[in-house]
């Protein structure tokens, strides 16, 4: 095979047939759709994250990554005679035309909200074809942030949402309340319960003000990393381990990191 690959699909699976080969890599001879699970997962967080930088040299090797486990998977299926590359492909192209019908079947003008409707419409009406629930199409994998979120959103479409985010908000001060009523008690279930209760309506009132909730919550942990590591970095200045430093020092320590880091 030519060193310098080509750039096409054809190429790909070609390269990973060989790999899984008698004559192949050892690692992914052994690979199987449940070994790669964590790995396929780590890498399409790692297309988020990406994204979300607009690293886009980032994003270009990040989706690679993320399609090798694709074709993988579905080669590895292949191999148990299960399916094929070509019915994942055939089942999606499917799905393109049948969730699209104002693109394919009558030509139509919708909004993007008026897409995604119809599409969770449609996905919808699948899925009671198939006797599910109706979350059933929210993945029970997904970050519980995330699903929090896909869950309002779901019921949104219904017509069972806030009017606006100020009664988001005053839920939010509700439940606030009701941990501290619970905190006083002492009961962990209970503060359990309701710790869960402000988070859910937390995640509401980001979905109401047009924020996603995970992207914002990784925007904010990345900023606390950072100032971290420059705060880490002006006590080892000081002569100070972290470990070591008392936490008068570290807040003084902190305050100028945000100076530096914004």
């Amino acid at each position: 095979m030519d060193s310098k690959p080509s750039g096409t699909i054809e190429e790909l699976i070609a390269l990973v047939k060989k790999l899984r080969s008698p004559k192949g890599c050892s690692w992914d001879r052994k690979q199987t759709v449940s070994s790669l699970r964590p790995f396929m997962l780590e890498e399409a967080y790692e297309v988020a994250d990406a994204s979300e930088r607009e690293d886009w040299n980032m994003l270009k090797g990040e989706l690679g990554d993320l399609l090798l486990h694709v074709v993988m998977a579905a080669l590895i299926c292949e191999e148990d005679d299960l399916f094929t590359l070509s019915d994942v492909v055939k089942g999606i192209s499917e799905k393109l035309i049948r969730r699209h019908p104002h693109v394919f079947d009558e030509t139509s003008s919708l909004s993007p909200e008026e897409v995604e409707q119809q599409w969770e419409s449609i996905k919808s009406k699948e899925k009671k074809e198939d006797k599910e629930g109706f979350f059933c199409s929210i993945p029970g994998g997904m970050p519980a942030l995330q699903t929090a979120w896909r869950i309002q959103q779901r019921a949104a479409e219904v017509g069972f949402d806030w009017p606006d985010a100020e009664g988001a908000l005053n839920k939010v001060h509700e439940e606030l309340g009701e941990l501290g009523e619970s905190l006083e008690t002492g009961k962990e279930e209970e503060i359990k319960e309701e710790m869960g209760d402000v988070l859910f309506s937390m995640v509401n009132y980001c979905r109401l003000t047009g924020l996603e909730p995970e992207n914002t919550l990784r925007h904010t942990n990345r900023k606390f990393m950072r100032r971290f590591t420059e705060m880490e970095l002006i006590l080892s200045e000081n002569g100070l381990k972290i470990e070591d430093a008392s936490l008068i020092q570290m807040e003084d320590a902190w305050q100028k990191a945000k100076s530096i880091t914004g």
